[in-house]
């Protein structure tokens, strides 16, 4: 009994010596595979091989390939089934014989893109995006001892790499539902490449044979981009967001039957990689004459007192008084330039202007439309990027022309359903700047079958203040959305009715 436990106590403190911090094993991993100088040298890759799945025996060719940092995209065909992937920098996307085209949201839509980042610069420019490593201690991987690293990336996706404690060289990743366990090492170009390849995923068990991997070619960005598949025609894309901007005045006609709550939960990633809800806050929105009014109703999930929320609703009634000013005295100001002008009737010139997503997409080009089945809706999905012939004139255009992104539209309707935002370049000036990767994702829910209320959104920002940065990670639900049976000037938290 003594010999056991003492055999024991030897395992897990050989288990514990063995264990090595993750920069040192991603150090001695990056001299293994051919040195960190060469591995930064790679700009593209493409493999090409035979995929067989175990099952059955059913075989086919295999290929992938990545460049400029984020582009990724793989295909295979088994007997004549072909499945495709691809991420062209704004948005993924997936195909097979089956379900046809389609593309890539919420969860898989953010494990794809961090895959596609990750197959570009490996774990090498960490840093840099973000992420955070840490280690995952030991384990066992077909008999061999391995060094285990995680790699969690800012939008909360873990990639958990198996490094061999002999050779140092990566033997398994895990990530987004997949395990690929790698093998047959030969050297390209002074890297330390695997030319076999065991893929678990879905259920089944493929084997991949590579014939040939070709580092720092030239691959087209056409590569990644979606497919064409349809011969449906698809609506011009800038008259469609003509529409969606001339339909602001009807969204906001409809908003002022509507009240909702955002709930904003402050989101923090710990150096062990995992991502720790903060604070909360849940607040009530309301709108009056196209003008917005929140007022807070929680505070980590705790009411306000009722003298807390007395003076909310104080402050909301204030608000609603200004409004009032404003738009009178704007509506003066618009007579008077009417009655002094040459008697031609015309628009007042002071009419608020709105900022609508069809505004925000002027300074874009806009590609790759596609018709799409989403949330049981037909819209038109787009891909955006910045148009470098375009001239912002305001903060709001110039924030939105350094995007790239999706966006959903729904036909019917003529409203977004969502959004995907992100900041391809830093934008800002000495004193604050917001950094390139600052992401924003909007989701929004057709209510009472007439207008298309926020959802979900999960914001992700890094800001640099003078010399210090500011990691912002905000996820923001919406919900509990009713129509008021009063004026919204006049209404109190505990107003609304439920449509």
């Amino acid at each position: 009994m003594r010999i056991r436990a003492f055999a024991l106590v030897v395992l897990l403190f050989a288990s514990a010596a063995a264990a090595q911090s993750p920069s040192k094993i991603l150090s001695r991993a990056n001299k293994a595979l051919g040195g960190e100088k060469t591995l930064n040298s790679i700009t593209s890759w493409q493999q090409t091989g035979k995929i067989t799945r175990v099952s059955d025996g059913a075989g086919g060719s295999f290929f992938a390939t990545a460049s400029g940092g984020y582009l990724y995209g793989s295909s295979f065909d088994l007997g004549g089934f072909e499945v495709a992937t691809g991420y062209n920098g704004k948005s993924g996307w997936t195909r097979d014989s089956k379900n046809g085209l389609r593309t890539l949201t919420g969860e898989a839509g953010n494990a794809f893109q961090s895959e596609a980042v990750y197959r570009n610069t490996r774990w090498l420019k960490a840093k840099d995006e973000k992420s955070k490593i840490s280690s995952g201690g030991v384990a066992d991987v077909d008999g061999r001892p391995t060094n285990v690293v995680v790699l969690t990336t800012p939008k909360n996706t873990k990639i958990k790499l198996y490094f061999d404690q002999a050779s140092d060289l990566l033997v398994r990743e895990e990530l987004a539902g997949k395990t690929l366990d790698y093998s047959d090492y030969r050297p390209v170009n002074g890297i330390k490449t695997p030319f076999a390849i065991k893929l678990a995923s879905d259920g089944e068990v493929y084997d991949v044979k590579l014939d040939a991997v070709n580092y720092n070619g030239t691959v087209a960005r056409s590569s990644y981009d979606f497919p064409t598949v349809s011969n449906e025609p698809i609506p011009n894309i800038a008259g469609l967001l003509d529409e969606v901007r001339k339909n602001a005045d009807k969204i906001d006609e409809i908003l002022e039957n509507y009240s909702y709550t955002e709930t904003r939960t402050e989101r923090e990633m710990r150096t062990t990689g995992d991502l720790v809800e903060k604070d909360s806050e849940k607040r009530l929105l309301t709108f009056y004459k196209g003008y917005r009014i929140t007022r807070t109703i929680e505070k980590n999930g705790r009411p306000l007192s009722p003298s807390d929320q007395a003076k909310e609703d104080k402050e909301a009634e204030k608000y609603v008084a200004e409004i009032e000013k404003k738009i009178e005295e704007r509506e003066r100001k618009a007579a008077a330039s009417r009655d002094t002008s040459t008697g031609v009737a015309g628009q007042p010139t002071g009419a608020r202007q709105r900022f609508t997503i069809g505004d925000a997409l002027k300074g874009s080009l806009l590609i790759n439309p596609r018709r799409e089945r989403f949330k049981d809706r037909e819209v038109i999905v787009f891909d955006y990027e910045p148009n470098p012939k375009f001239n912002p004139k305001t903060q709001n255009e110039k924030l939105f022309a350094l995007c790239v992104g999706a966006v959903w539209v729904d036909v019917a309707s003529k409203q977004v359903v969502r959004l995907e935002a992100v900041l391809s370049k830093s934008a800002g000036n000495f004193f604050a700047k917001a950094k390139r990767g600052t992401s924003f994702t909007l989701d929004n829910e057709f209510v009472n079958n007439e207008i298309w209320l926020p959802s979900r959104a999960d914001i992700s920002v890094q800001i640099k203040i003078l010399f210090v940065g500011i990691d912002i990670n905000n996820l923001v639900t919406y919900g509990d959305y009713r129509r008021f049976s009063t004026e919204v000037k006049d209404a109190v938290v505990g107003d609304e009715k439920k449509p």
